[in-house]
């Protein structure tokens, strides 16, 4: 019997001790790290490209937010102001839509409330639209402003106005949509 303090020795080629990867278990190592690298690197200019649709569309919702504050503070007779920029901004005076055309988006049974989104797909109306170039994008491309407003009347006075404004940078090398904003002001 061996005691607690002995140990049996055994003995193995020296081949057999040898620790490390073989030249096979490192190809394979190598590919999957390969294959690992081309798909993260496959989706870097995809986050790129959405980066730049992502800022774009914030710039929009900015700028169409910003003429739509100055529109909704005019009073509702106003057919006309000048914005923070010095320009004459057209605010229609007949009832009915006065401006660029729209589209529904979806139509609500009684029509009071259709979605409703400014048409980028005809030209512009002279006068409800103008071009806004970013100060600080470098590429300059410019964004498209039109407006739409939608007069009601009781009798002759003005009793409400629906303003859409809605602003799109075409941008040939990013695929972008039309941003629209909008506001129902009675007083």
């Amino acid at each position: 019997m061996q005691s607690w303090n002995q140990r049996k020795t055994v003995f193995r080629p020296a081949r057999a001790r040898q620790l490390g990867f073989t030249m096979v278990e490192l190809l394979i190592a190598m590919a999957v790290l390969m294959f690992g690298i081309a798909a993260v690197a496959q989706l870097i200019p995809i986050s790129i490209q959405s980066n730049m649709r992502n800022r774009y569309d914030s710039t929009a919702v900015v700028v169409a937010e910003r003429l739509l504050n100055q529109m909704i503070s005019q009073p509702l007779t106003a057919t006309q102001f000048t914005d923070i920029d010095g320009n004459v901004r057209l605010l229609g005076g007949a009832a009915g839509l006065v401006g660029n055309p729209v589209q529904v988006v979806s139509a609500i049974p009684n029509g009071a409330l259709n979605l409703v989104r400014v048409d980028f797909g005809v030209n512009a109306v002279a006068g409800y639209n103008f071009m806004y170039t970013n100060p600080n994008d470098s590429i300059g491309i410019p964004y498209e402003v039109r407006w739409t407003v939608i007069t009601n009347l009781s009798g002759a006075t003005v009793v409400s106005k629906r303003i859409l404004v809605g602003v799109w940078k075409r941008d040939p090398r990013n695929v972008t949509v039309p941003v629209t904003v909008e506001a129902w002001v009675q007083r």
